[in-house]
């Protein structure tokens, strides 16, 4: 405890007396707003995560502000812990469903007060030994936790300070003097809400004003009008014509209005004749209704080319590609009769069908839609449309712009029994069984929906399945229809529009909703299937992000079961296409990507199926096959074989993904069986060098030196000094010396120095540096050079999320061998570093946290977080505090020795450790204790370590829990 009162008198002497005050800030007072990937509800979660009880007090409250919370307070829930919740009817602002959604928690106490004008917002949260308090401008609504401009204090006290005495006498007063939320009292509040319309509107208008809904209501009296990306994606289109071009591709999210994006550039273009295609009727008779919004001018200018209609004479014809693609049809136009012509779902013109009518036709202007253009065959649409891509705007960049509906995502536990977990061998019983689908139900009931009643989208895992299930739930009183390709238009048009007019809750289906239908009402959709692929993921989850005035946003349910690509996940979600484990554990854990109100929240144990996915060893992630498929998508993108860099531009895989399973990029495309020029053993040696130690980015020294000598015969070692510095990066002696001790690969293992070519590849000469002859000789070679130079852009580009001024950069991850390097040791010994080593003044701490079944380790080390800046360290066997190895890191402050912190959550990640930063030894801590290791009593060594800078709470959390 008395540690506990220095460290927070310290905090709050940095916080209101002096800000550069070098203490831990765990405690300190801050500002909490919303900023891009920094918002409150990530401190609001934080806390809830690790208090011992918490205390709402807000005026307002929405659906949507509660979703935000609903994972997190049933995972609450789980582990026994309660909280209350006390708000009003002040204007009312909150919604009568609001009321009943509040009454599904179950460890939630609610409770209404009468106070005259409650207008208050703070959230108090109870811990071990001390409080915690968000106060400010933040209501319980998904706008003030993550997108509004809001300004909220955050403060922590004892239970004996005064401020936090006084917000818990103000909030137990109007507590006890507030009223139970009940269904009755809703019932009632209910009445008296419906009757007073102008109250909740003027109060809508107030606080919570929704632009894109008071424009669809005007949308009769003002002319429609492009938005920003629609703007951006003419004058881009007007650009490529002006370069001569004749054809060109959108790729635009799903509900971004690609439709009237390409109806305002017919109008620029003002063709003589237009012809529109599409795969279905049903998408044609919208699409002709939009353009006659955007385009104006008499009803016969428009017309229909499918089933019955032949209105071939029309200035702007719509036509499906089944009825046009036929010789018979096809004929009957001249092959320039259409100035413009646009495919919509373009991604399917690689059919026969679309290539009739694309080879057939020579219009001034084709132009191609998608929202993904990525196929599973070998078809190539971008060298369909010379590559010439006009526009681009994928999920993470619709929403930023709010073009979309908001999403609250919600990945769930699937119905386990017995231990059993639903997977990809599950029966169509166990898929159906009562129990399955009263886990269904349930969840499905907990995080609701927005809009008055539930109008839902159900992807099912087969056609069985969905026949099957919703058979079971119309038993249980909703009503679901299931429609399979089976089903004809009509039948799925007339399915739709029961959907809408809530005469149908559910349509079960499989996946012939995934692309080419607008459900706009929809706000509910369910996965039931496992995640094959990401694109097809975006796909369905696209299916309700468009905007519509009955709802503020869009629930996405997803049972998460024991499926192996259960890892595609968070990758669909985040958009990052790199495949590098550590990225998508870090977008499972962080979700702070998703811009707008939109949120992403995992159950933990459906958080721990996705590591599990991630973990295992089996996972296709880094293999041959697995990388094949993202390689040809960027070949076919570019119309050439990628550079490395490519693929970091172009949000594909992580280089350093492909030098897991090939020791370089030759080799690479050698096994792509692509034409490559030959290069020779010493030089394939060399670029395996830099693709194995030097791409990543986390030291960009070696490189900057390297770079220097292929354009310069020789640069002087002081030159070199005023180039890191002109770069804007640390150097110094010991540093220098590292980097000659590494490019003369002295730094090496004798095995390693044979793989890099045996030789020093940097000679220092006189005070000079040049490069070995060999080298020089290579460098003539141009595709050995193009080869080194793209690895060396590849290096620059990643060293940019990496702090140029210290070695190490807080909560990045780094090998033992990549510690050795850039602490400057003259020798990588990786294989001797197990726990902790003084060298040089340094000491770096490695901590495997959690010891799987898969370590072979009856031994349970005591390493162990105590907070979230103190860690309690347990050397290796047979130590005691005084060994000649451990007495060093005890004493390591009175020695002026800096010791790192490294830790990483289980074997599973691979070799590379979180870096938690500099941490103090507490000598006083340090102390003998014991371990049992196959029934053997051995000595070990610990000691509390304080961390510089507390452990920020998603990485935290992640370690830290099984």
């Amino acid at each position: 405890m008395d540690q506990l009162i220095r460290k927070m008198k310290n905090s709050l002497h940095k916080g209101f007396i002096d800000k550069s005050n070098p203490v831990s800030g765990q405690f300190k007072p801050k500002l909490l707003s919303n900023k891009a990937h920094e918002n409150v509800l990530s401190t609001l979660l934080q806390e809830m995560k690790t208090c011992q009880t918490f205390t709402f007090s807000v005026a307002f409250i929405t659906e949507g502000g509660l979703a935000t919370l609903k994972t997190m307070l049933l995972d609450l829930q789980l582990k026994g812990i309660k909280g209350r919740i006390m708000t009003s009817t002040f204007l009312n602002f909150n919604q009568p469903k609001m009321f009943k959604e509040l009454l599904k928690l179950d460890n939630v106490e609610v409770r209404l007060t009468g106070v005259k004008g409650f207008h208050s917002k703070g959230y108090i949260f109870e811990h071990k030994d001390y409080y915690s308090l968000i106060v400010g401008s933040s209501n319980l609504t998904d706008s003030a936790l993550k997108a509004n401009y809001e300004w909220n204090i955050y403060l922590t006290s004892l239970e004996d300070g005064e401020i936090i005495h006084h917000f818990k006498n103000q909030f137990e007063e109007a507590w006890n003097e507030a009223i139970p939320l009940t269904v009755d009292w809703i019932n009632s509040y209910n009445l008296n809400y419906e009757q007073q319309p102008f109250v909740n509107q003027a109060t809508s208008n107030v606080f919570e004003v929704n632009a894109e809904y008071l424009t669809n209501q005007l949308a009769d009296s003002l002319a429609i009008q492009p938005n920003k990306m629609q703007n951006d994606a003419l004058k881009q289109l007007k650009t490529l014509r002006e370069t001569g071009a004749k054809k060109g591709l959108i790729i635009s999210a799903t509900g971004t209005g690609k439709t009237y994006l390409s109806a305002f550039d017919v109008r620029h273009f003002a063709p003589k004749k237009m012809l529109f295609v599409v795969h279905r009727e049903q998408i044609l008779k919208k699409a002709l209704q939009d353009y006659r919004k955007i385009l104006g001018g008499h009803e016969d200018d428009f017309g229909i080319l499918s089933g019955n209609s032949k209105d071939t004479n029309a200035k702007y014809l719509f036509a499906t590609v089944q009825t046009l693609s036929s010789e018979r049809h096809l004929q009957q136009f001249e092959k320039d009769e259409f100035d413009y012509i646009l495919i919509d779902e373009v991604h399917r013109a690689g059919a026969d069908s679309y290539l009739n009518i694309i080879n057939y036709f020579e219009p001034n202007f084709l132009l191609g839609m998608t929202a993904t253009p990525e196929r599973t065959d070998s078809f190539n649409i971008f060298e369909l449309f010379d590559y010439n891509i006009a526009y681009e705007i994928r999920l993470q960049a619709a929403l930023e712009e709010e073009m979309l509906c908001p999403f609250h995502y919600f990945g769930v536990i699937d119905y386990e029994r017995n231990g059993e977990i639903i997977d990809d061998t599950s029966t169509l019983q166990q898929l159906v069984s009562q129990e399955r689908v009263h886990h269904i139900l349930e969840k499905v009931n907990y995080y609701g929906y927005s809009g008055k009643r539930v109008r839902g989208l159900i992807f099912c895992s087969s056609k069985q399945e969905s026949h099957a299930l919703s058979e079971v739930l119309n038993a249980q009183g909703l009503k679901t229809i299931a429609l399979t390709g089976d089903n004809s238009q009509p039948e799925r048009e007339d399915a739709i529009r029961k959907l809408e007019q809530y005469q149908l809750d559910y349509i079960l289906t499989v996946d012939i909703f995934n692309e080419g239908i607008d459900i706009p009402f929809l706000n509910q959709i369910i996965m039931l299937r496992q995640t094959q692929s990401s694109i097809i993921f975006i796909q369905q989850l696209g299916r309700g992000l468009r905007k519509h005035n009955e709802k503020e946003y869009v629930t996405i349910i997803d049972f998460i079961g024991n499926y192996k690509n259960n890892y595609l996940i968070p990758i669909a979600l985040s958009g990052d296409q790199s495949m590098n484990k550590d990225n998508v554990r870090r977008r499972t854990v962080n979700t702070d990507y998703i811009q707008g109100v939109s949120t992403i929240n995992f159950e933990e144990i459906a958080k721990k199926r996705i590591f599990d996915a991630i973990d295992n060893k089996k996972l296709k992630l880094y293999n041959m096959e697995f990388l094949t498929t993202p390689y040809k998508e960027l070949k076919n993108r570019l119309g050439r074989i990628p550079l490395l860099i490519d693929f970091i531009k172009n949000n594909s895989i992580d280089p350093e993904v492909i030098f897991v399973k090939k020791k370089n990029y030759f080799d690479f495309l050698v096994s792509m069986n692509e034409p490559v020029a030959n290069i020779n053993d010493y030089e394939q040696a060399i670029i395996t060098m830099f693709s194995q130690e030097l791409i990543n980015g986390k030291r960009i020294h070696e490189v900057l030196l390297v770079q220097n000598l292929i354009y310069n015969s020789e640069l002087a070692q002081t030159d070199y000094i005023k180039l890191l510095s002109d770069y804007g990066t640390y150097s110094n002696k010991e540093t220098i010396y590292s980097v000659e001790n590494l490019l003369s690969l002295k730094f090496f293992v004798t095995t390693a120095q044979k793989n890099y070519g045996s030789e020093p590849i940097v000679i220092l000469d006189n005070g000079k540096y040049k490069l070995n002859s060999k080298l020089q000789k290579s460098l003539e070679n141009e595709e050995f050079r193009k080869l080194l130079q793209d690895i060396i852009i590849c290096s620059f580009e990643k060293n940019k999320k990496y702090n140029k001024q210290t070695p190490l950069t807080i909560y990045e991850k780094y090998s033992r061998k990549d510690v050795c390097r850039l602490l400057n040791w003259s020798s990588n010994e990786e294989g001797t570093l197990n726990g902790g080593r003084v060298k040089m003044n340094t000491c770096p701490i490695f901590v495997n946290y959690h010891k799987t079944d898969e370590d072979n380790l009856e031994v349970k080390y005591m390493d162990e977080f105590l907070s979230t800046d103190i860690f309690k360290w347990c050397s290796t066997k047979n130590r005691k505090v005084t060994a000649k190895d451990i007495a060093p890191i005890v004493n390591s402050s009175a020695a002026d020795i800096t010791v790192h912190l490294f830790v990483k959550k289980h074997n599973g990640e691979g070799k590379d450790f979180y870096y938690l930063g500099e941490v103090t030894v507490d000598s006083n801590s340090a102390e003998n204790d014991t371990l049992i290791d196959q029934g053997k009593i051995y000595n070990v060594a610990t000691m509390n370590m304080i961390l510089e800078q507390p452990v920020q709470y998603d990485i935290y959390h992640y370690l830290v829990e099984e």
